[in-house]
C-alpha cells in the first residue's frame, strides 16, 4: 500500500505527540495506538495466519501423496510385515532402550575426550617457532591420517586388531576399544575446528595481551582460546551430533548397544523391524541436539549482526 506524504506526516505527528506525552509524565498505560497502526498490525496478523494455513495445507497434501504412493506400491504388504511389524517393535523397544544407555555413556565420555584431545592437537598445530616444528608436523600428520581414514575401518583395526596383539595390560573390552577409535577419529575433526577458531582471532588480540604483560601462554589461555571456542560452538555441536549417531558403530566389536540389541532380535526372527525401532530411537535422541545447535547458531548470528560479542 502506498503512503502519501500527508499521511506520513500525520503518523509522525502522532508519534511525536506520544513521545511528548511520555516526556511530560503521562503514564504508559494511557497510550492509545492510532487507527493506522492497529490496521497495520491486523494486516500483519492476517498475513501470518494465511501463511500458516498455506504451509499446513501443503504439508498435509504432501504427506497424503507420499502415503498413497507407499501403500499402493506392489511390495508394500511384504515390506510392512518385514519392517513395520508391531509385535517385533514391542519386543525390541525395551532391549533397544537398554542398549541405548551404553551409547549415551559412550557419548558422554568420548565427547569430553574428543574435546580435550582436539584442543591439544589444535594448539600444537598453531605453535610458532622452529623448536615446535616436529610437534606441528606430528599434529598435522595425525589430523590428515584420521580424517582420511574411514571410521568403520578405524573401528575394525582398533577393536579387532588390538586384541590380536595379545599385549599385556591392554584391554580387550570392545566398548573401551570402540570408544578409543571414536575418540581418535573425531579428535582429528574437532582439532581442525579449534584450529580454524584460533586462527580467526586477529593477531592484534594477542599483541594487546602481550602489551599488558601477559606471557604467550597466558595470552593464549585467557584471550585467544575463549574467543576461538565461542566462535566455533555451532560446528562443535554438529560434530557432537555426528558422534552421537556413530556410537552405534561400536556394535561391530560385539558391544551390546542399541544397534546390537536390535541385531540380535533380527538374527533370531529374520524380521527387520528392530532396526527401524533402533533408528527411530537414535533420531529421537538426535533431534533435540540438532535443534539446540540451530538455536545457538541463529542466536550467535543475531548477536554478530547487532554488533554484540560472539
Amino acid at each position: 500500500m502506498t503512503v502519501t506524504k500527508g499521511e506520513s506526516a500525520r503518523e509522525g505527528a502522532d508519534d511525536k505527540g506520544d513521545m511528548t506525552g511520555a516526556a511530560a509524565g503521562v503514564p504508559d498505560d494511557g497510550y492509545v495506538p492510532s487507527e493506522r497502526r492497529l490496521e497495520r498490525e491486523r494486516r500483519q496478523r492476517a498475513r501470518a495466519r494465511r501463511a500458516t494455513a498455506v504451509a499446513a495445507l501443503s504439508t498435509l497434501l504432501t504427506a497424503v501423496v507420499l502415503y498413497l504412493v507407499v501403500v499402493n506400491a506392489p511390495g508394500w504388504p511384504r515390506t510392512k510385515e518385514t519392517f513395520f511389524n508391531a509385535h517385533y517393535a514391542r519386543e525390541a523397544l525395551p532391549k533397544v532402550l537398554e542398549g541405548l544407555w551404553l551409547n549415551v555413556r559412550l557419548l558422554a565420555v568420548c565427547g569430553v575426550a574428543v574435546l580435550v584431545l582436539g584442543m591439544l592437537i589444535a594448539i600444537a598445530r598453531t605453535l610458532r617457532g622452529p623448536v615446535f616444528f616436529p610437534l606441528r608436523v606430528l599434529a598435522a600428520a595425525y589430523t590428515d591420517f584420521f580424517r582420511g581414514l574411514p571410521l568403520i575401518i578405524n573401528l575394525m583395526i582398533v577393536v579387532l586388531g588390538v586384541p590380536a596383539l595379545r599385549l599385556q595390560g591392554v584391554t580387550v573390552d570392545p566398548v573401551l576399544l570402540g570408544g578409543t577409535a571414536l575418540t581418535l577419529t573425531y579428535a582429528a575433526y574437532v582439532a581442525e575446528v579449534f584450529r580454524a577458531g584460533i586462527e580467526s582471532i586477529h593477531p592484534s588480540q594477542h599483541a594487546a595481551a602481550r602489551s599488558l604483560g601477559l606471557t604467550n601462554r597466558q595470552a593464549l589461555r585467557y584471550v585467544v582460546l575463549p574467543q576461538a571456542v565461542r566462535r566455533q560452538v555451532p560446528p562443535l555441536l554438529n560434530d557432537l551430533v555426528s558422534l552421537q549417531k556413530d556410537t552405534g558403530l561400536v556394535s561391530i566389536g560385539g558391544a551390546v548397544d542399541a544397534v546390537r540389541a536390535a541385531d540380535i532380535i533380527v538374527g533370531r526372527s529374520l524380521n527387520y523391524t528392530p532396526y527401524i525401532v533402533a533408528g527411530l530411537v537414535f533420531v529421537a535422541l538426535t533431534i533435540p541436539m540438532t535443534r539446540f545447535t540451530d538455536w545457538v547458531t541463529a542466536r550467535m548470528d543475531r548477536q554478530q549482526a547487532q554488533g554484540g560479542s560472539l
